[in-house]
């Protein structure tokens, strides 16, 4: 399968602080791929540099063309990005904010077309926003919000979605909504899913991939099974770990205290 998106010798640093080195990454349409590791080790700073947010050296693709001879517009046509912590204002109406998600298509002065008022429609009604489309963004819990920020990623109708920790304020059984959501976006719509994460478990629940990073080198990409491996894990995390494998092929990690696994 041709790949939606390839990085070679990714490097990065701030200043003479190295942040990313030698990274290299492929992601396919329709696939779902879980950014795994400790803080520090790069995974935020890996998804903007694949954006252009942050300038590094070596080789970054989207559809065969270098990230270099994209134009902005053309890319947030394809790619949609949510950052860790989302900027909103306390007065913007949900709709409002859905609707930012159509600025890469929207016409001469803003001018919304019949189509971007339908994709906006599909995906408040798809995400369950519909009931709270005039509601005021300082008015939903911390977890509804984080739910309008996914929609307004949707929106732009993108081949890719890279999220940066998109479980932030979702309870856990909003956790798990939003897994399947993102596993059957990529099966039924194409769309390929790169998300940061620091849940093992759910990570591995849904991804068919997980790319685990070392201090800003990949230690590991692979299907779940591979690559949550107590003895990788501990090294990686710094504590020690233990697996639990199930008659489906299903693979959970717990770190142990005193040889205990932890409650």
């Amino acid at each position: 399968m041709t790949s939606l998106l390839q990085s070679e010798n990714l490097s990065f640093s701030y200043g003479d602080r190295p942040i990313l080195r030698g990274v290299a990454l492929r992601l396919a349409p329709g696939e779902v791929v879980a950014l795994l590791g400790p803080n520090g080790s790069g995974k935020s700073t890996l998804l903007r540099c694949l954006l252009g947010h942050l300038p590094a050296s070596g080789t970054i693709i989207w559809e065969q063309r270098s990230l270099a001879d994209w134009r902005r517009r053309d890319l947030a046509r394809r790619v949609a990005y949510l950052a860790q912590s989302p900027a909103w204002e306390p007065e913007q109406r949900v709709s409002d904010v859905l609707r930012m998600g159509r600025s890469p298509y929207l016409q001469a002065f803003g001018i919304e077309s019949p189509r971007d008022v339908e994709v906006v429609g599909q995906v408040a009604r798809a995400l369950g926003l519909a009931d709270f489309f005039d509601r005021r963004m300082h008015a939903l819990s911390g977890g509804q919000r984080q739910l309008v920020f996914l929609g307004r990623c949707l929106v732009q109708e993108p081949r890719a979605l890279l999220l940066d920790e998109p479980n932030t304020f979702l309870d856990l059984r909003h956790q798990v909504d939003l897994g399947h959501r993102l596993k059957d976006l990529a099966k039924r719509q194409g769309i390929a899913v790169l998300m940061a994460s620091h849940d093992l478990n759910l990570a591995g629940m849904f991804a068919d991939r997980l790319l685990l990073l070392e201090v800003g080198t990949i230690a590991a990409d692979g299907p779940p099974e591979e690559v949550l491996r107590p003895e990788l894990l501990s090294r990686v995390y710094g504590l020690p770990m233990e697996r639990i494998e199930r008659t489906d092929g299903k693979v959970y990690v717990f770190p142990t205290v005193n040889g205990d696994a932890a409650s």
